[in-house]
């Protein structure tokens, strides 16, 4: 993946969506990069970097969050913390363009991968959330699919290209990586909706992983799971940041101290104003010896 380029590999996003769905995964995609591997091998590719800077976010006429400026850093996990309302899921979305789906949203300001603009002129939004995977709150296994056919699902837009030996192996590496290959081996024909809660999401962790991007964000991935499934997705994620740059939403500050490197503190100075980001450094300096007295007063429980 090292060298991947929006631009060179995805094109203009003026195409019709029909071919952007066809062009978006590339003969230097995820085919070529697992099927010369062993199923469950992690690649030696580098992590991505992303960086904000100066970015707002608007609903309509509405200010959603204020000037962010922040680094997710490579290999690490950066949990985005603070009180309902502050815009840590808005900013999130805008980091693959998801907030522009919304109607009437819009952004202000630079967001990078590894040095280049995700909204630059020129690139196309459907490569970039290509390459950088969203995980949501609540599982979503597409429910008329197989386990396998979820997991397929991405590589699926290039059908006439990945043949039958190649989707095979992705889908048992996604499912490896995913630490679910050994509950589902003998059932992959099975609906994945029948799976449990816990199952589910790290199914779409798998299904997010197979089309190979660069970066995983995960908007509360634990908020619907019981604490054993949760701490399950947390040892998953400690083993995929060694191939991925993750970014994680999260209310539950035991969470952040556990399976971070970084926290990025959002908080809103009344109701109807921007969320906007206090400070971001390690999770340590975060929880013992924040900088700003906000900081200090929500991870101690004083508010939130």
């Amino acid at each position: 993946m090292e060298g991947r380029k929006l631009r060179g590999m995805f094109g203009s996003q003026t195409k019709p969506e029909t071919e952007e769905g066809q062009n978006t995964m590339s003969q230097a995609g995820p085919v070529t990069e697992t099927s010369s591997q062993a199923p469950g091998t992690v690649s030696a590719r580098r992590a991505k970097t992303l960086e904000a800077k100066g970015v707002n976010l608007y609903y309509g006429d509405f200010h959603a969050v204020e000037n962010v400026t922040m680094t997710i850093e490579p290999n690490k996990v950066t949990a985005l913390i603070g009180s309902s309302g502050c815009g840590k899921t808005t900013f999130l979305r805008s980091l693959n363009r998801m907030h522009e789906l919304t109607p009437g949203a819009s952004v202000k300001g630079d967001i990078y991968l590894d040095g280049e603009d995700i909204y630059g002129g020129g690139v196309d939004p459907v490569a970039v959330r290509r390459l950088v995977g969203m995980v949501f709150q609540q599982p979503n296994p597409f429910p008329t699919m197989s386990i396998y056919d979820n997991v397929a699902a991405g590589l699926n837009f290039n059908a006439g290209k990945v043949s039958k030996g190649d989707k095979d192996a992705v889908v048992e590496k996604s499912l490896r990586g995913a630490h679910l290959w050994d509950e589902v081996k003998d059932r992959l024909d099975r609906p994945g909706s029948g799976l449990s809660g816990g199952q589910q999401q790290r199914l779409c962790i798998a299904r997010a992983t197979a089309v190979s991007p660069e970066v995983l964000l995960m908007d509360e991935p634990c908020s619907a799971l019981d604490p054993v499934a949760t701490l399950a997705i947390e040892d998953l994620i400690a083993e995929l940041k060694k191939e991925y740059t993750i970014a994680i939403v999260t209310h539950n500050m035991q969470q952040a101290a556990r399976a971070s490197d970084n926290t990025a503190f959002f908080n809103l100075d009344e109701s109807g104003k921007p969320g906007h980001l206090v400070e971001i450094g390690t999770t340590e300096d975060i929880f013992t010896r924040p900088k700003q007295k906000e900081t200090e007063d929500y991870v101690s429980g004083r508010f939130g």
